[in-house]
């Protein structure tokens, strides 16, 4: 055998029946693979399910039964948004984690009351009005005390965050107080800063796609000093 026969069997190596085999000099080093950055799709679900509710809210086009936002809720506002929320756990933004998982939870609470089959609202249909309504307050003014908590936690990330939470914690307390007051201007004004919350998730949702090294342009988020130990 030659030096060139010997040195291509030590390589490859062979089976019991001649045929060669790979071995450790050839075989394909694995690569990990990159995990995509899933924020964009998080937000762009938020922000497209909360600014049709919001449109609902403030009265657009005459519109005041919110059941058609029941489809978004179910299955972007919650289902992707819950799927974004996992994969940030991935990628290590427990921030985003906690976000994404926590509204994908509140639109699927939210599209599970007007389902006819969960019974939620039959639930109420003897009782008085009122108790709905501070049943439904109690249920929105939760939500603004868990989005104020995640204000406190994006305030050393970017202003673009900032201004997202602290819209959003407005808007829940304004539509509770239009539930435990009763109040039409109360929730026409929570439907109104639910369209700039809206607005805000789409720009910070965009900011996150159009990354620097595959987009012509970027958008900047207003970053926040570091902290100095």
């Amino acid at each position: 055998m030659s030096h060139i026969e010997k040195a291509e069997t030590a390589t490859h190596g062979s089976d019991r029946d001649g045929v060669p085999s790979l071995t450790h000099a050839h075989r394909v080093q694995r690569v990990p693979r990159k995990i995509g950055n899933p924020g964009p799709l998080g937000l762009f679900s938020f922000a497209s399910t909360t600014l049709i509710l919001s449109f609902y809210n403030t009265g657009v086009r005459g519109v005041v039964v919110p059941n058609v936002v029941v489809g978004m809720a179910m299955g972007v506002g919650g289902l992707v948004q819950l799927l974004a929320g996992m994969w940030e756990f991935a990628t290590g933004n427990t921030f985003g984690a906690t976000a994404f998982s926590s509204y994908g939870g509140f639109w699927i609470s939210f599209g599970m009351l007007y389902i006819p089959g969960s019974g939620i609202l039959d639930a109420y249909a003897a009782a008085p009005a009122s108790e709905l309504d501070s049943a439904l307050g109690i249920y929105l003014i939760t939500w603004a005390v868990l989005t104020f908590l995640l204000l406190v936690a994006a305030t050393r990330r970017n202003l673009g965050l900032v201004a997202l939470f602290f819209f959003l914690t407005i808007t829940y307390i304004l539509l509770a107080a239009g539930k435990f007051l009763n109040s039409t201007a109360s929730n026409k004004a929570g439907g109104a800063l639910g369209v700039v919350t809206a607005l805000i998730a789409y720009y910070v949702g965009l900011a996150e796609l159009l990354v620097r090294d595959e987009s012509w342009i970027t958008l900047p988020l207003g970053a926040m000093p570091k902290r100095i130990d």
